[in-house]
């Protein structure tokens, strides 16, 4: 950990830390870009042929199983 005048430049402007530019995949699919499959993406319950999801705890369900396993 640096002191504060440490972090203080000649000049006496204080300095920011550069963050890495993070690349995220453009590839991990929205709830909306998946086709309605006649069942729940989540748990397989039997749906009609426009819904995606039975509930919204399985539409959650997926968004955060999609961004564990990315």
């Amino acid at each position: 950990m640096e002191t504060t005048q440490e972090s203080f430049p000649e000049n006496g402007l204080a300095t920011e830390p550069v963050l890495a530019a993070v690349a995220v995949p453009s590839v991990m699919p929205s709830r909306a870009s998946l086709p309605a499959k006649g069942s729940c993406w989540y748990c397989e319950k039997p749906l009609d042929s426009v819904r995606r999801f039975c509930g919204k705890t399985c539409a959650d369900s997926f968004d955060e199983e999609a961004e564990f396993t990315r």
